[in-house]
């Protein structure tokens, strides 16, 4: 093995190949020439004297030597990257964020604003989506998410459960009258999301735990949506505080049957446990954990969500 040739530039492009599936992607987050990335992989193969990739017409994987040798690379470009980072009087460089879109849109990008202002060295690329991506193969260090959460490596850092209220615009109730009892519900029309299993039937907590079955004539697959459907008197939904608090406070909805709530849901923060320890990552995590309590809505004890 020729260990002159086994440069941390070669080992960088193998990682983010191997993490990403594709040369072309690897190479735009990288901004350089998917050619420079093939001769950074064809140069690291002919220095270890092994092919660490296997590649197809679709997509790049990893042969067997390949994983072994990347478990090892993730540990020292990270160590690499840690021990920069001690020499600095602040840390400095990006942070990659996932963001559940409505929180990332009403809350999470202003928080990032003010976290910006105490740390003028650091850049944050935040992406808003509420698909359930692969933080590792995406690149994303950190990524705040409501609902349960299936297994997984990742580190999981509970932020508490996010309150949620039924609401309606008064127009909407002065035409079809205001619910007394849960089952007035279903004479009104539900706002239903057509990506959430079971939206038919609203689950709601009070005296009593009580289920009823919802009809209506519009479905979305977006909060926001939902709640400009709300505001425009199409019917009533289930929305998180911390995304119509102002509405409700300027009469603009109205929250109804406020003795029986939707459950709660989880919100945490994953990060990719190998980005955990790099100092800037390190500080928007606790900026973020110790700010989101100060959201509308945001509070309680953690669910379990695994």
């Amino acid at each position: 093995m020729d260990q002159s040739n086994v440069t941390l530039e070669r080992m960088r492009s193998f990682v983010r190949v191997a993490e990403r599936g594709n040369l072309s992607a690897v190479a735009r987050e990288m901004n350089i020439g998917q050619s420079s990335i093939t001769r950074h992989l064809r140069e690291l193969e002919s220095a270890l004297g092994v092919a660490l990739l296997s590649r197809t017409t679709r997509r790049v994987t990893l042969t067997e030597e390949g994983r072994r040798y990347y478990a090892h690379a993730v540990q020292i470009l990270r160590l690499v990257e840690q021990a920069g980072e001690e020499l600095r009087s602040d840390a400095a460089g990006t942070v990659r964020v996932s963001c559940t879109a409505a929180l990332g849109v009403r809350h999470v990008a202003r928080l990032i604003f003010a976290f910006q202002d105490r740390h003028p060295g650091i850049s944050v690329d935040l992406s808003l989506t509420d698909e359930r991506i692969d933080l590792v193969r995406e690149g994303v260090d950190i990524a705040l998410r409501l609902g349960p959460l299936a297994d997984s490596s990742l580190k999981l850092r509970p932020l508490g459960v996010s309150r949620r209220v039924l609401v309606a615009a008064p127009g909407y109730l002065a035409r079809h009258g205001r619910p007394k009892v849960p089952g007035d519900l279903a004479r009104l029309d539900a706002i239903r999301m057509s990506n959430i299993a079971g939206a038919d039937v609203l689950v709601l907590t009070g005296p009593e735990v009580v289920r009823v079955p919802v009809t209506g004539r519009l479905r979305v697959d977006h909060g926001l949506a939902a709640l400009e459907a709300c505001l425009a008197g199409r019917g009533f939904a289930p929305a998180h505080l911390w995304l119509v608090d102002d509405l409700l406070a300027d009469g603009r909805l109205e929250v109804i049957l406020p003795g029986y709530t939707p459950p709660p849901v989880a919100l945490n923060m994953l990060i990719v446990p190998e980005r955990a320890g790099v100092a800037r990552i390190r500080l928007l995590v606790d900026f973020l954990a110790r700010e989101m309590r100060g959201v509308p809505g945001i509070g309680g004890p953690p669910l379990t969500t695994r």
